[in-house]
């Protein structure tokens, strides 16, 4: 039978909520007041984990995500022994060593010298281990200068390089890490997933827990998404991390449009819709390459608006125009008929209009739509501000309005690696 150093079965967690209606600062004044028991009556039983199982591969690295409140974090202190379930059972063979929560287990009083051999102890390490250890984890840690200080004098950068060198340097066979790489030193934490694929190499077990997906992406072999406390979808990275970034995005999305309404609803309509009525556009959809109507894109995706539209009279004298808008409400890019040197002849009955931008080229980020018919001296026949979104996922990290096409070359003595390359 084949073992697992992590197995997850029924894992459930459950908190207590108790009321607030009548607050006391101490156990006496409770007494006093007669208040203990209704104060600390139950009102509802919060499920962190609803039944999480699951078993890991020795070797592999298993990322968590998830949104806020998913239960990612009471997972991870639950796999490291820090708290225990409220049901089911979690099996765990090998060291494991834990990077949680930033600054725990350190005493701030005391120097990091002592909270290294403190720390390592807690561990398992022998003193005689950790003497061993000890300029490695220093050196890694770049506190040559500052380990014989108070670790309360720290920044937030130099707890998490000093809580990470300790937890790699124990020799675990099971590494956990949480969000703690979010808050360190920019040129820190390529050092930190280097020495997280150098444990792969060497047949660790990793669990990660991250709201980075390009890095979820990159070093996991699988990815676990939990929602509500319960496992949403588990499997190929790319996969799993596509299905969260289009749930978030319709939810977004969701939230945004409801946003609109409200907002429609306290002004009068003319504000985001405006015009003679003489041409109408009916309807309007985004639409992907193979004309599956979709408002969530990549950025190198193709992006199609259509426009159902209806000219009741006809017409010589007309325009087609969009304009795409940021989350600010700055122009990003806008176009009409006329500009491209499309002059119009003649518009009657039912038609429908389409633009196609092959590649969006736009960075993460929600965005409005306008769409517009008007006549060549701008007169609106029909104009919709604002009453179109969609939503682009990026895992790039680049700035600014527009992800411009870009490729970089280098000559002479100079040498990189991507860091997604081991």
């Amino acid at each position: 039978m084949e073992m697992h150093p992590v197995v997850a079965n029924n894992i459930t967690k459950y908190y207590k909520k108790y009321s607030r209606k009548h607050k006391f600062l101490t156990l006496k004044s409770a007494l006093v007041s007669r208040t203990l028991f209704s104060d600390l009556k139950k009102d509802e039983i919060f499920k962190a984990l609803n039944g999480v199982s699951f078993q890991i591969e020795e070797g592999k690295t298993v990322s968590i995500i998830g949104e806020n409140g998913s239960g990612k974090s009471t997972l991870l202190k639950i796999l490291a022994g820090i708290s225990k379930p409220t049901g089911g059972e979690i099996i765990t063979r090998g060291r494991i060593s834990a990077l949680i929560e930033l600054g725990a287990g350190f005493h701030p009083e005391i120097s990091g010298r002592e909270n290294i051999f403190i720390n390592g102890i807690i561990l398992g390490l022998s003193k005689k281990k950790i003497q061993e250890k000890f300029d490695d984890i220093v050196r890694f840690a770049e506190l040559e200068e500052f380990i014989d200080n108070p670790v309360k004098s720290y920044s937030s950068g130099m707890y998490m390089r000093l809580g990470f060198s300790i937890a790699i340097n124990v020799d675990p066979d099971i590494l956990l890490i949480d969000e703690v790489l979010a808050v360190g030193d920019a040129a820190f934490v390529p050092r930190c997933l280097d020495k997280i694929n150098e444990f792969k190499r060497q047949g660790k077990t990793i669990i990660f827990v991250s709201h980075d997906l390009s890095t979820v992406e990159r070093i996991s072999d699988e990815v676990i998404w939990l929602k509500n406390g319960n496992i949403e979808m588990q499997g190929y990275p790319k996969r799993v991390t596509d299905a969260y970034l289009e749930y978030i995005g319709n939810r977004s999305l969701k939230r945004a449009a409801e946003q609109h309404r409200e907002e429609a609803g306290k002004h009068d309509g003319n504000e985001k819709n405006w015009g003679s009525q003489e041409i109408v556009i009916e309807r309007v959809r985004m639409t992907s390459s193979d004309g599956t109507e979709k408002y969530l894109f990549q950025p190198n995706e193709p992006l199609s608006i259509e426009m159902d539209v209806c000219a009741n009279v006809r017409h010589d004298d007309f325009v087609f125009g969009i304009g795409i808008f940021n989350s600010e409400g700055t122009r990003v890019y806008g176009t009409n008929t006329l500009i491209e040197n499309l002059e119009s002849r003649n518009i009657e009955g039912n038609v429908k209009v389409k633009i196609t931008i092959p590649a969006l080229n736009l960075i993460n980020g929600s965005y409005y739509l306008d769409v517009a018919v008007h006549k060549r001296d701008g007169y609106p026949f029909d104009y919709h501000h604002f009453q179109h979104t969609f939503q682009v996922n990026s895992l790039h990290k680049d700035i600014g309005i527009v992800r411009v096409p870009h490729e970089w070359q280098f000559s002479g003595n100079i040498q990189f690696q991507k860091i997604n390359e081991e």
